[in-house]
C-alpha cells in the first residue's frame, strides 16, 4: 500500500477526532446524543486509525509538511514502523475504551456529556498526532494539547475537592515534564542548525546532526525527566495514583493504557532515532530506575483498598518493567551484541502492547463495578462474578494476563524480558553481566508479586459471597459496554496463544532502528528468542496437551465416580453457614506485604474507641515520597507564592522603593 496514503489516512482520522469532539457541543447536555451518535463514530475511527498503523509497519517511511506563513515554522509528520505500531495500540485499545464509553457516561455524574465528549476525541487527536509528529514545534503542540485535554478529563468531577486537587498535581508535573522537553529540543536544534535553530527544529535534521557527548547526555537527561514524569517512572510518579482514580474509568483505561505508552515512544524515538544512544551508563540508569519503580508500583499495589488506585500503581510497575527493557536494551547496544539488543526491545514493545489491551480491560471492569455497586472500597464488595458474569470472565482474562500466566500475553512478554536478563553474562564485563543478573532476581519478585496482586484484585471483587446486602442488585453493563470488554479480552487472549505473529511486526520496527530483528527460530507458532537451544515457547502445543488432560481427568473421574455428589455449605470454624465477613479480605491480602516492608510504606493506623458498638481497625497506606518529598515540596512553594502576593500589596510608595532599589543595585554593579 502507498505509504503517502497511509500518513493522508491517518492525519484525516486525527481531523476527523476533532471534529467528532465539535460534534459533541452541539448538543452537549443530551446523554443519547453523545454516546449513541459521537461516541460510536470515535470508535470506527479508532478501528480506522488500527488498521492503518497495521498497515504502515510493512511500508516505507512517508513524511509531509506545512508551512505555517512567513513566520519560518514548518510542521512536519513522519509515518514510519514505529509510529505505525504505536498507533496500532492506539487504535485497537481506544476501539475498546470508546465502545465501552457509549454506555457509561450518565447525566449527572460530573461535566456534561458535550463537554466529555469533545475533551476526549480531542485527547485521541492529540495522542494520534504526538506519534506522527517529525519536528519539535508540532511535538510539543500535540504534548500539550494531549495535557490539557486529558487534564480536563481529569476533571470531570470537579467539585470534589480530591478530584480538583488530583487534576492540579497531574498538570503541574506535565508542565514541568514539558519545560524538560522544550529545553531539550533547543539544545538539539542549536546543535543541528548553530546559525539557524529554526530549521533545526525538524526530527530529520537532528537525525543528521553530529551531536557532542556532552550535548548527547544533557538531551537524554532532560527526555528521562520529561518523558518519565508523563510515564509515571519514579520518583516523578506522585500524580498518577491521584489522577488514575479521580477520572471516569474509560479516560482511566485510555490513560494507563495509551497516554502512559506515548511517553515510553517517545523517549524510544529520541534515544534510539534521534540521538543514536549506545551508552552502558545511560543504560544501566535506566535499568535501575526502571526496576525500582517497577518493586515501588507492585508494592504499593499490594496494599491498596480503593480498586483504581491499585490498578495505578500497577501501572507504575509495568511502566517500569518497560523502562528496564529499554535499559537492557542500551547495555546490548552498547556491548555490540545486536541479538540480544532487539531480544530486549522485542519484550519492550511486547510489553506495550499486552500492557494497553489488559489494563484497559481492568480499568473498564472496574468502571462496570463502580456503576453497579456503587463502591469502590474492596472491603465493601465480593461475590460478583454470580451478578455480573460478563465483566467477571473478562476481568479474568485480564487479571491472569496480568499475573503473568502461560497461554496470555503477559507470560510472553515477561518470558522475553527474562530471557535477555538470563543472557547477561554472555557481556564482555563480567561484573556488568554478575549485576544485571541480580535485576532478573528482582523481577521475578517483581512478577510474582504481581501475581500475589492480581489474586488479591479478583478475588475480593469477584469471588466468595457479597459482603454487603447492597451487591444482590448487582448486573451487567449494556451492550455496549459488553462489547468493549470481550473485544479487550479476545485481543490479551490473541496476544498470548499467537506471539509469533505479533513478533513478526516487533521484528519490522526493530529493523529500523537497531539493523537486526529478534530471532524466532522455526515456525509461526513456536517462540525460540536468540537460539533454540536455550529456551523455547510454543502456546498452542501447551493449549492442545492441556485439553487432552483436561478430557483424560474428565473421563478418569467419570469412570470412578460412584457415589453421588453431595451439596453442603461451607466449613467456617465450626459456624455455618458463616458471615460474609470472614472471608479473606483486601487488608488481609496485604498484611504479609505491609509488615515485610514496612520501612517503604508510610502506614497511619486507627484503633477503634472502647464504646464503639462495631469497633473496626483502621490502617491507611500512603506513599512516603508523597508525604515527605512533594508535600513539603508543595508547602514551601506555597509559602513562597503567599509571601510574593504579601509583597505585591504595598501599594504606590511600595513600588516606586522597590524601583528605586532595583536602580540603585543596577548602578552599584555598573560602577563596581
Amino acid at each position: 500500500m502507498n505509504s503517502r496514503l497511509l500518513l493522508s489516512a491517518a492525519l484525516g482520522v486525527v481531523v476527523c477526532w476533532a471534529l467528532a469532539g465539535v460534534a459533541a457541543l452541539l448538543r452537549p447536555r443530551s446523554t443519547r446524543w453523545v454516546a449513541h451518535r459521537v461516541f460510536p463514530v470515535g470508535a470506527a475511527l479508532c478501528a480506522v486509525m488500527a488498521a492503518v498503523g497495521l498497515a504502515a509497519v510493512f511500508t516505507q517511511p512517508a513524511e509531509a509538511s506545512l508551512a505555517l506563513g512567513a513566520s519560518g515554522l514548518v510542521l512536519h509528520w513522519r509515518l514510519d514502523p514505529l509510529a505505525g505500531f504505536f498507533l496500532m495500540l492506539l487504535g485497537a485499545s481506544a476501539f475498546g475504551s470508546t465502545l465501552f464509553g457509549c454506555g457509561y457516561f450518565r447525566v449527572g455524574e460530573g461535566a456534561p456529556p458535550g463537554q466529555i465528549g469533545l475533551a476526549y476525541h480531542l485527547f485521541l487527536a492529540a495522542m494520534a498526532l504526538v506519534l506522527l509528529a517529525d519536528d519539535a514545534f508540532g511535538f510539543l503542540l500535540a504534548w500539550e494539547a494531549m495535557a490539557l485535554s486529558s487534564y480536563l478529563l481529569v476533571l470531570t468531577r470537579d467539585d470534589v475537592q480530591e478530584v480538583r486537587e488530583a487534576g492540579f498535581l497531574y498538570l503541574l508535573m506535565a508542565h514541568l515534564g514539558a519545560l524538560c522537553l522544550v529545553v531539550m529540543f533547543v539544545l538539539l536544534a542549536q546543535s543541528a542548525a548553530p546559525q539557524a535553530w529554526l530549521q533545526g527544529l525538524s526530527f530529520d535534521a537532528m537525525r543528521q546532526a553530529p551531536l557532542s557527548p556532552g550535548v548527547v547526555g544533557a538531551a537524554m537527561l532532560l527526555a528521562v525527566l520529561g518523558f518519565g514524569a508523563k510515564a509515571g517512572l519514579a520518583p516523578l510518579h506522585a500524580w498518577l495514583p491521584e489522577a488514575h482514580p479521580a477520572a471516569p474509568s474509560p479516560v482511566s483505561a485510555l490513560m494507563s493504557a495509551v497516554m502512559l505508552k506515548t511517553a515510553l515512544y517517545a523517549l524510544l524515538r529520541v534515544s534510539l532515532d534521534l540521538l543514536h544512544l549506545s551508552s552502558t551508563g545511560w543504560g544501566l540508569v535506566l535499568l535501575l530506575l526502571g526496576l525500582s519503580s517497577a518493586l515501588l508500583g507492585v508494592l504499593q499495589a499490594a496494599v491498596q483498598d480503593d480498586m483504581k488506585r491499585l490498578l495505578a500503581w500497577s501501572s507504575i510497575e509495568n511502566m517500569g518493567l518497560a523502562f528496564a527493557a529499554l535499559g537492557l536494551t542500551l547495555v546490548f547496544r552498547a556491548a555490540g551484541m545486536p541479538a540480544l539488543a532487539a531480544l530486549a526491545l522485542a519484550a519492550l514493545l511486547f510489553h506495550l502492547l499486552n500492557h494497553a489491551m489488559v489494563k484497559n480491560l481492568l480499568f473498564l471492569a472496574t468502571g462496570s463495578v463502580m456503576h453497579a455497586t456503587s463502591r469502590r472500597s474492596l472491603g465493601t464488595l465480593g461475590g460478583l462474578l454470580r451478578r455480573m458474569p460478563w465483566v467477571g470472565w473478562s476481568a479474568l482474562v485480564g487479571a491472569l494476563a496480568m499475573a503473568g500466566l502461560p497461554l496470555l500475553g503477559g507470560f510472553v512478554a515477561e518470558w522475553l524480558l527474562l530471557q535477555a536478563f538470563v543472557l547477561t553474562p554472555a557481556l564482555p564485563q563480567a561484573l556488568l553481566g554478575m549485576f544485571i543478573v541480580l535485576g532478573a532476581a528482582l523481577l521475578v519478585l517483581v512478577a510474582a508479586l504481581a501475581a500475589y496482586v492480581m489474586v488479591k484484585f479478583y478475588g475480593v471483587v469477584f469471588l466468595g459471597r457479597e459482603r454487603e446486602p447492597g451487591l444482590a442488585a448487582a448486573h451487567d453493563p449494556g451492550w455496549a459496554q459488553r462489547a468493549g470488554l470481550v473485544w479487550l479480552a479476545g485481543l490479551s487472549l490473541g496476544l498470548g496463544l499467537f506471539p509469533g505473529l505479533v513478533l513478526r511486526l516487533v521484528e519490522r520496527v526493530e529493523l529500523p532502528l537497531l539493523g537486526q530483528g529478534v530471532a524466532l527460530g522455526s515456525g509461526w507458532s513456536q517462540l525460540a528468542p536468540v537460539s533454540a537451544q536455550r529456551a523455547t515457547f510454543d502456546p498452542l502445543s501447551l493449549v492442545l496437551l492441556g485439553l487432552l488432560l483436561t478430557a483424560a481427568g474428565v473421563l478418569v473421574a467419570h469412570a470412578w465416580r460412584s457415589a453421588p455428589t453431595r451439596v453442603a455449605p461451607a466449613w467456617a470454624c465450626g459456624e455455618l453457614p458463616g458471615s460474609p465477613r470472614m472471608q479473606d479480605s483486601a487488608e488481609g491480602f496485604g498484611q504479609p506485604v505491609r509488615r515485610l516492608f514496612a520501612p517503604l510504606f508510610e502506614i497511619h493506623a486507627q484503633a477503634p474507641a472502647p464504646d464503639d458498638a462495631q469497633p473496626r481497625h483502621v490502617e491507611q497506606v500512603d506513599d512516603p515520597l508523597r508525604t515527605r518529598l512533594y508535600r513539603p515540596v508543595a508547602a514551601g512553594v506555597l509559602g513562597l507564592a503567599r509571601l510574593l502576593g504579601r509583597a505585591q500589596q504595598v501599594g504606590m510608595a511600595g513600588y516606586l522603593m522597590y524601583t528605586f532599589g532595583t536602580l540603585l543595585v543596577l548602578l552599584l554593579l555598573v560602577l563596581r
